[in-house]
């Protein structure tokens, strides 16, 4: 508990130093004690300075990734939530999870992903230090129809949190993609377990990867004329930790009623497809091109074929040069 209070007294003083005693004081504990515990924090890749005379700081770019962190800023306290420096998948431990019965909400929030899962059977490319990587279990009452609302939460709920922290303009890619600058900069991935009588989810896990800075020595060659990050070299203290809460706060309150005006308009006005030419992807088929007209109300996308006949999209990809 020690650590924890020296750590979150250090936050509170954002970038002043903090004298020792000022610590141990406030904290009522001894000054030993406070010298304890930020060695251990050092040990855990705080950076702390330490100076004499002045005390101690936590430095203003400071980024690690915690659940006391995360908590924090988190409002939502009935949340279940686990941290991990590095895991195979989110999405594929929290389905495992999930069909043990673990009860939910249930969040997973990682530094890095060995073996990351995009949609259509895509990796996702989730190296450590540079993204942010979450999945969170929810057990609605709701028919597997609702899943694509869902995903829309999970847009709404991400682009929001970028926006609060980048001040940048997030655009939404149909049906589950984040832009920014023609770059694609965050994937969700939502998978549903079924019941077999009533067609309704068992449980659904919403998973959402963001790249936050551009890896050293840049992405993949694959990737690297798609792929993007908010950040660049722009300091945000405890980024990882914020934008996390930032996102699952406004999912988990979203997804109370996925079907919401308010999740509508928020992903409609981010919208990047509508009135422009683009690449209709569906397996089996060849790309198709049209005319991007408008999101319907159930996030199906309306497109003009070049023969005019008008399609209603409610499944597969497109493609839009950005």
């Amino acid at each position: 508990m020690t650590k924890e209070q020296v750590l979150a007294a250090l936050r509170r003083s954002s970038d002043q130093y903090v004298s020792g005693e000022e610590l141990a004081s406030s904290l009522g504990i001894s000054r030993t004690a406070v010298w304890k515990a930020v060695s251990q924090l050092r040990a855990e890749g705080y950076p702390i300075d330490s100076v004499p005379r002045r005390g101690h700081r936590l430095s203003p770019d400071f980024d690690v990734l915690s659940e006391d962190g995360i908590r924090e800023y988190l409002h939502s306290r009935h949340l279940k939530l686990q941290v991990f420096p590095s895991i195979s998948s989110t999405n594929t431990v929290l389905k495992q999870l999930a069909q043990e019965d673990t009860p939910a909400p249930l969040a997973l929030v990682a530094g890095e992903q060995t073996a990351g899962r995009g949609r259509l059977g895509r990796t996702f490319y989730s190296p450590a230090g540079t993204g942010l990587y979450l999945s969170l279990l929810l057990r609605p009452d709701l028919p597997v129809t609702e899943a694509v609302s869902l995903t829309a939460c999970a847009a709404v709920s991400a682009a929001e949190a970028l926006e609060s922290l980048s001040h940048a303009p997030i655009g939404i890619k149909w049906v589950n993609d984040l832009f920014l600058g023609g770059k694609k900069i965050c994937g969700i991935l939502t998978e549903a377990g079924l019941e077999g009588e009533t067609g309704r989810m068992s449980y659904v896990i919403i998973g959402v990867g963001v790249n936050l800075r551009t890896p050293e020595g840049d992405f993949p060659e694959d990737i690297r004329e798609t792929a993007g990050s908010v950040f660049g070299e722009t300091a945000v203290p405890d980024l990882r930790n914020r934008l996390a809460a930032g996102i699952l706060d406004r999912l988990l309150r979203y997804a109370e009623a996925p079907s919401a005006p308010a999740v509508f308009e928020g992903y409609r006005s981010r919208s990047l497809a509508p009135g422009k030419q683009i690449r209709v992807l569906s397996p089996g088929r060849e790309p198709e091109s049209a005319l991007a007209l408008e999101i319907e109300r159930d996030y199906a996308l309306r497109v003009r074929m070049p023969d005019g006949e008008e399609r209603v999209l409610r499944s597969g990809e497109i493609s839009i040069r950005l």
